[in-house]
C-alpha cells in the first residue's frame, strides 16, 4: 500500500501541485511570522541587555499611595542619595539619572523619530561609562548637548552644529559637543537620545536637585544580590526601592516578548486564515483524486486490501504531499521573515542588528502544521472512499449524494447558524469587554453554519444569476447548470473566498463607522478652532497657553490642567478650565443645571456625577494635592465623551495647589476661524516648536484616520494570503473539473459548440463561483461589522453604522477578478482537449 501510495503521487503530480502550493503558503506565513518576530525580539533583547551593562543595581523612588485626605505622591531622589549609595561597602560607583521628553528638529525643521521615542537624559561628569563618546567631548552648561550616533547619521548633524530642540514649551538652540553611542532601544526603534549636563537636565526637565533612579556599579568580586543587600541596609526604608541589574534586563526582556508576542498572534492569526481556507483546496482535491480512481481502489479491496489500508493509501499521499509543502514553505518562510525585516529598514524602521533566528520551535511548527493540515483533509475523502462497497464502486453506484446526508447536512448547518446568529445578538446587548468573548464564539459558530449550509444556499443564489447567463447562450445556461452539479464541491470552492471577503468587509465597515465617530465626537465637543498640545502626549509648558494668549487674531483661550485630588477617601482628576471662555471652546450636551464654571462652581461629567450620586446644586470636599481641603458645588451635570470628561473647575482655583502646574492642552479660538494663515501664525507665535502639535478637528479626525488606515492596509496586505489560496482552490476545482468532464466536454465540441464557447463556459462557471462566494463573504461582513458596532457603541456614544457601499462594490469586483483569473488555465485545458479522445475517456 505504501508503494502505491507513491506511485499516486508521482503520478498525480500537476494535479497536486496547487494542494502543494495551497498548504506552502500557509505554512511560509506561519514560519515567516515566527521567523521575523523571533529575529526583532531577540535583537530588541540582546540590545536592551547591552543597556544594562553598567547598572548593577538601580534605586528608583517608592511610590506613597494615597491614604484619606492625602493624595498620593512620589519621594524624590537626592544629592546625598546617590553619595550615600557610592559610600556602602561593594559599590564602585553611583550616578544619579535625570530623564524627559526631548524633541530635535531635523534640518527640515520637523521632529526627528515618534514623539515617544524622542528622550533626553543626562551625561554623567565627564566620562559617562553609559555613553561612550565617538566624537568631541562632554557637554557644560545649557547652551551644549551630546546626540546619539544614529540621530547624527540620520540628520546629517555633527559636531560644532546648532541643533533646534525643545523640552517642554520654549524652543532653544544649543550646540552638538559630542556624538556618543547607546543601545538604547528607542534609538534602534528610529527615536533620538540627547544628553545635558546633569545641571541643565535637572532644570529643562523640572527636577531640580533630584533624579529619577541612581545606578550603582558594583565592585570587583561583588555579586549583585550581595550590594542590593547592602543599599537595603542603607537607605531610608519605605521610601526607595532596589532592582538589580538582571531583574532589570529579565523585566525588559519580558516586555518586549509580550510587545511581540500581539504582533505574533495577530500574524498568525492570518496565517491560520490562509491555512483554513487551504484546508478546503486539499479536502476539494482528495476528494476528486480519490472519485477518479474509485474503480481502482474498489479493485484492491477485492484482490484482499481492508477499509483500513485504502484509508491509509490515501492518508501516506498526504503525509507525503504534506512533507514537501511543509519543507518548501519553511525555506520561503525564511526568506519571508528575512524579506519584512528589510522591508521595515526600508520604511525607516530601524531595528537593532543580529542575526536571522530560526528556533527549532519554528522547524517543528512548520513541518506539524504542513503535514497535520494536509492529513487532516485527506482524512475524510479516504475514510469515505474506503466505505464504498468494491461491487458499487466497480459499477460507478457510488458519486451522488443521498438526500439523507444533505438533510442531515442542511439541519446541522441550519441549528449551527442560528446558534451563532442568536449569541452574536446576545453578545450586542452586552457592555464593551463583557460581550467580546461571546461575539467571537458566536461568530465562529456562524461561519461554520453557513459553511455547512452552502451547497443549500448556492442553488437559490446561483440561480438568481440566471437571467445575466442567458445572455451568454448555450455557454451560460452550461455555466450554471455545471456550478450547481456539485453542491459540495462549488460550496467548498466558494467558502474559501467567502471567509477572506467576510473579514475584510467585517474590518472596513469597523472602521468606517469608528471614524465617523470621531468625527462627530470631535465636532460635538469641541468648538475651538485649534488645539494644541505635545507631540509625545507629555505635558505642555503654561508659557505655551501665555504666548498663544498674545498671539493676533486669538479671541479666546483655555488651557487644560490636570492634577490629582481626594474625594470621599477615593482619587480623582480635576481638569482646569479658563471658567469665562470655556463655554465657547466646548460644545458639551448639558443633561442638568447650567455649564458655568468659576469660583467654587464646576460641571461634572454624568457618570462621574452617578457614582457619586451628584446632580445640579449638589456640594462635595476636595482635598487638593497640597493637602488643602474645599468645598465645591456642582453647577452642571455634562455629557463626557472620549475627548472631554471628569470634573471642570477654574485654573484660578485649582493652579495656587498644584506644585509644578502644567497644561495637558491649549484650546485656542481664532477671530477668522481655522485656517492655513492662522495655523501659520500660531506656529510662528511658538517659534515653530517641533514637540507642540498644532491641530484642528479635521486633523484630529485624520490623525485617528490613519491609525485606522494603516490597521487596514495591514489587514488588507496579510488578507491577500487568503485571497491567494482562495484563488488557487477556485483553478485547482475548475482544473479537476474539466478533468472529469472530459468526456462530457469533448460530446459538446463534436455536437457544435467551438473552442470559445468552451472557454466561456468555464469562465462563466468560475465567475459564477467565486461571486457566489463574494456575496456571501460580503453579507457575512456586514452582519459582523453592525454586531461588532452595536458593541462598541456602549463605549462611543456618537457610533453609528456607516456601509462603505463603494468599498464593498470593490470587494465584489475583487471577486469577480478572483473568477476570471482563476479560469484562465482550465479554460484554455479545456478548449485544448481533443474531442474524439475526450469522447473515449473514462
Amino acid at each position: 500500500m505504501f508503494r502505491t501510495a507513491l506511485r499516486n503521487v508521482l503520478a498525480h503530480k500537476a494535479r497536486l501541485l496547487m494542494t502543494v502550493l495551497a498548504v506552502m503558503l500557509g505554512v511560509a506565513f506561519v514560519s515567516g511570522t515566527l521567523v521575523f518576530t523571533n529575529t526583532i525580539s531577540d535583537a530588541l533583547q540582546n540590545s536592551s541587555a547591552k543597556g544594562f551593562d553598567h547598572v548593577d543595581v538601580a534605586v528608583t523612588p517608592e511610590f506613597q499611595s494615597a491614604e484619606g485626605d492625602k493624595v498620593g505622591e512620589e519621594p524624590e531622589l537626592t544629592q546625598a542619595l546617590v553619595d550615600d549609595s557610592a559610600r556602602v561597602p561593594g559599590a564602585a560607583s553611583a550616578v544619579g539619572v535625570v530623564s524627559g521628553f526631548t524633541a530635535v528638529a531635523d534640518r527640515n525643521g520637523d521632529l526627528i523619530g515618534d514623539g515617544w521615542s524622542t528622550k533626553g537624559g543626562n551625561y554623567w561628569g565627564e566620562k559617562d561609562p553609559r555613553y561612550p563618546l565617538t566624537d568631541g567631548r562632554a557637554p557644560k552648561g545649557e547652551g551644549e548637548i551630546l546626540i546619539d550616533s544614529r540621530t547624527a547619521e540620520r540628520t546629517g548633524y555633527g559636531v560644532g552644529d546648532t541643533v533646534r530642540m525643545s523640552v517642554d514649551g520654549p524652543v532653544i538652540s544649543p550646540k552638538v559637543v559630542g556624538v556618543f553611542t547607546t543601545d538604547d532601544g528607542g534609538v534602534a526603534a528610529g527615536g533620538s537620545l540627547t544628553l545635558f549636563d546633569t545641571a541643565t537636565a535637572q532644570k529643562v526637565f523640572g527636577k531640580a536637585g533630584t533624579y529619577d533612579e541612581i545606578d550603582v556599579e558594583a565592585k570587583a568580586g561583588v555579586t549583585q544580590a550581595a550590594l542590593k543587600a547592602e543599599l537595603d541596609k542603607a537607605l531610608p526604608k519605605g521610601l526607595v526601592e532596589t532592582t538589580t541589574g538582571e531583574k532589570l534586563a529579565d523585566d525588559q526582556a519580558e516586555a518586549i516578548a509580550a510587545s511581540m508576542s500581539g504582533m505574533k498572534q495577530g500574524l498568525l492569526v492570518f496565517a491560520g486564515i490562509a491555512l483554513f481556507v487551504g484546508t478546503f483546496i486539499i479536502a476539494n482535491t482528495f476528494t476528486m483524486l480519490v472519485a477518479q480512481r474509485t474503480k481502482e481502489l474498489a479493485l484492491m479491496r477485492a484482490v484482499g486490501a481492508s477499509r483500513r489500508q485504502v484509508t491509509r493509501s490515501v492518508l501516506i499521499e498526504a503525509f507525503v504531499v504534506g512533507v514537501v509543502a511543509a519543507v518548501t514553505g519553511l525555506l520561503v518562510g525564511i526568506g519571508i521573515g528575512a524579506g519584512m525585516r528589510a522591508l521595515m529598514s526600508s520604511m525607516g524602521e530601524v531595528v537593532p542588528d543580529g542575526p536571522l533566528v530560526v528556533s527549532t520551535g519554528t522547524i517543528v511548527a512548520a513541518l506539524a502544521v504542513g503535514v497535520l493540515v494536509t492529513m487532516l483533509a485527506a482524512w475524510l475523502p479516504g475514510r469515505r472512499a474506503a466505505r464504498i462497497p468494491p461491487v458499487a464502486a466497480m459499477s460507478s453506484v457510488h458519486a451522488t449524494a443521498t438526500t439523507k446526508s444533505l438533510v442531515l447536512r442542511n439541519t446541522l448547518g441550519a441549528l449551527v447558524s442560528a446558534a451563532g446568529i442568536a449569541v452574536v445578538l446576545a453578545a450586542t446587548t452586552m457592555g464593551g469587554k463583557d460581550g467580546q468573548a461571546p461575539m467571537g464564539l458566536g461568530a465562529g459558530l456562524l461561519i461554520i453554519g453557513v459553511f455547512v449550509l452552502t451547497p443549500l444556499l448556492s442553488r437559490p443564489l446561483i440561480a438568481a444569476a440566471a437571467p445575466v447567463l442567458r445572455v451568454f447562450g448555450v455557454s451560460g445556461k452550461l455555466a450554471r447548470q455545471n456550478s450547481v452539479r456539485n453542491p459540495r464541491r462549488t460550496a467548498a470552492t466558494a467558502s474559501a473566498l467567502m471567509i477572506g471577503l467576510t473579514l475584510i468587509t467585517g474590518m472596513t465597515v469597523m472602521a468606517g463607522s469608528l471614524q465617523k465617530a470621531i468625527d462627530k465626537m470631535a465636532s460635538a465637543a469641541i468648538e475651538a478652532d485649534y488645539v494644541v498640545s505635545m507631540a509625545n502626549g507629555t505635558y505642555l509648558s503654561p508659557d505655551v497657553g501665555e504666548k498663544l494668549g498674545e498671539t493676533d487674531g486669538v479671541t479666546a483661550i483655555s488651557p487644560l490642567r490636570n492634577s490629582a485630588a481626594r474625594i470621599d477617601g477615593d482619587t480623582e482628576y480635576l481638569t482646569g478650565v479658563n471658567g469665562s471662555t470655556i463655554t465657547g471652546l466646548t460644545d458639551l450636551k448639558v443633561e442638568q443645571g447650567a455649564f458655568e464654571v468659576g469660583g467654587t462652581k464646576v460641571v461634572v461629567d454624568g457618570g462621574t456625577a452617578k457614582e457619586y450620586g451628584w446632580k445640579a446644586g449638589s456640594d462635595f470636599t476636595v482635598a487638593y494635592e497640597d493637602g488643602e481641603k474645599q468645598r465645591l458645588t456642582v453647577a452642571g451635570v455634562y455629557e463626557g465623551n472620549d475627548m472631554l470628561s471628569g470634573i471642570m473647575l477654574d485654573n484660578s482655583v485649582l493652579t495656587p495647589h498644584m506644585t509644578d502646574p502644567v497644561d495637558m492642552q491649549v484650546m485656542v479660538k481664532m477671530s477668522d476661524g481655522a485656517s492655513s494663515a492662522a495655523k501659520d501664525s500660531l506656529r510662528q507665535a511658538l517659534d515653530t516648536n517641533p514637540a507642540i502639535k498644532i491641530q484642528d478637528k479635521k486633523d484630529i479626525s485624520n490623525e485617528v484616520a490613519k491609525m485606522f488606515t494603516l490597521m487596514l492596509n495591514m489587514l488588507y496586505g496579510l488578507l491577500a494570503m487568503a485571497v491567494i489560496v482562495a484563488v488557487l482552490g477556485v483553478i485547482n476545482t475548475l482544473a479537476m473539473s474539466v478533468f472529469e468532464r472530459s468526456q462530457e466536454i469533448g460530446m459538446l465540441r463534436a455536437i457544435g459548440l467551438d473552442r470559445k464557447g468552451i472557454k466561456r463556459m468555464v469562465r462563466l462557471e468560475s465567475l459564477v463561483i467565486s461571486l457566489f462566494g463574494g456575496v456571501l463573504g460580503i453579507g457575512l461582513g456586514v452582519f459582523f461589522g453592525w454586531a461588532a458596532g452595536e458593541l462598541m457603541g456602549s463605549t462611543v456614544a456618537t457610533y453609528e453604522l456607516v456601509l462603505p457601499w463603494v468599498r464593498m462594490g470593490v470587494f465584489l469586483l475583487l471577486a469577480a477578478a478572483v473568477g476570471v483569473l482563476a479560469a484562465l488555465w482550465p479554460a484554455r485545458r479545456a478548449a485544448r482537449l481533443n474531442m474524439l479522445q475526450a469522447i473515449k475517456a473514462e
